[in-house]
């Protein structure tokens, strides 16, 4: 049986304390592939933490990285909209508060340092994409329910990592022009691409908690068990390619 540990690891980025959380499987020998997991606009809760600790389990070492600084969660959606337009704000800073999470990753003990990858969830899909374009050197990014449009225009050769983008068929948030233009821009840079749709399925279709705030703030947002469950078969699938 998997003996699931979690710590807090701390480390700085362009003067900002981030308190990211650790998960791995402590009963584990040998050093294993390492994934930095970005959460949605609500910052570094049980539900990012949660995901790392599933990712444990498969037998990867996760890392779900605090972006905002602090481990600092959102009260509600106005301040979770707030802390989310700074980061995007000032790319470069957190370009380096990305890079800084997936360094303080690699550098672990645990960790295969050759095999990394990055995901994420809404906003932490698209930093994991934004990571992809950065051209850090990962073996594979996945997005789910993210953002698709640049955060860096990257050119042909940038790209090393495989990309999994998991969709919701009935995201109100990514328009048809955005998706369209992801798909060329990907096509465009070469990149080896898997995009799965989940039909009438909404934004934050992997959180339990999404039809509740979506109600709560007035937001077109809405859990899915079936779109979850097989998103995150096809992940499995993928990391499994990725990392092979």
């Amino acid at each position: 049986m998997p003996d699931i540990k979690t710590e807090t690891v701390t480390y700085d980025a362009g003067g900002t304390t981030l308190e990211s959380a650790l998960a791995y499987d402590a009963s584990a020998s040998g050093k294993r592939p390492g994934i930095v997991v970005f959460g949605e606009w609500w910052g570094l809760n049980d539900y990012l933490k949660g995901r790392a600790t599933q990712l444990a389990e498969l037998g990867y070492v996760a890392l779900a990285a605090d972006m905002y600084g602090g481990a600092k969660q959102a009260a509600d959606a106005e301040e979770a909209g707030k802390l989310m337009k700074e980061l995007f704000a000032d790319m470069g800073a957190t370009s380096e508060r990305i890079k800084a999470a997936i360094a303080t990753l690699a550098a672990r003990p645990e960790v295969d340092a050759t095999r990394l990858g990055a995901m994420g969830y809404c906003l932490g899909g698209a930093l994991a994409l934004h990571a992809a374009r950065l051209g850090l050197d990962l073996k594979g990014v996945a997005s789910f329910h993210g953002s698709l449009g640049k955060t860096h225009p990257a050119n042909q050769g940038d790209i090393k990592a495989k990309v999994l983008v998991c969709h919701g068929a009935a995201d109100k948030f990514i328009s048809d022009d955005e998706l369209a233009g992801f798909k060329q821009e990907m096509r465009e840079l070469g990149v080896d691409l898997e995009f799965k749709s989940y039909p009438g399925a909404l934004h934050g279709f992997t959180n339990p908690q999404a039809t509740r705030n979506g109600e709560r703030f007035g937001l077109p947002l809405k859990y899915d068990a079936n779109a979850d469950r097989q998103s995150w078969s096809d992940m499995q699938a993928f990391w499994q390619r990725a990392f092979a």
